[in-house]
């Protein structure tokens, strides 16, 4: 089994490369119909969605820094840990939505990434307490 600290690692790993790549999206540099199951429909409404992502990436990260105490913060450990657990519904329920893009590299990629992405954060929040990463 995995453990926690090497779970931390992997995820924010991972998720500084979703940032890149919805970076690379907001910039023009990737085309966004390959984004979002393929259903943003122009690129005003792609700029609000990117940016909304790259902020719950963020997000996601600094609280995975809190849960390691890589940040000191006065906030309970137990509220990081409901904090995570909605991590991990939010990731199970975009799999599911990944599920049913329409575009066969979110298909593939965001199913395979969101599906890792909530087992990741089920192990963090699971397993004992995390020391510094």
């Amino acid at each position: 089994m995995i453990s926690n600290i090497i779970s931390s690692k992997l995820m924010i790993g991972l998720l500084s490369i979703v940032i890149v790549f919805h970076l690379c999206v907001l910039f023009e540099i990737i085309p966004y119909e390959i984004v979002w199951a393929g259903r943003i429909n122009s690129l005003d409404e792609m700029r609000v969605f990117e940016t909304i992502s790259i902020l719950i990436n963020i997000i996601v990260i600094t609280v995975l820094f809190f849960k390691s105490k890589n940040i000191k913060n006065n906030t309970s450990n137990k509220i990081v840990d409901v904090i995570i657990w909605g991590f991990v519904l939010l990731f199970a329920l975009n799999t599911i939505g990944n599920l049913f893009s329409k575009t066969m590299i979110e298909l593939i990629l965001g199913t395979g990434f969101t599906f890792i992405s909530s087992m990741l954060c089920w192990i963090i929040v699971k397993k004992p307490k995390v020391s510094a990463l």
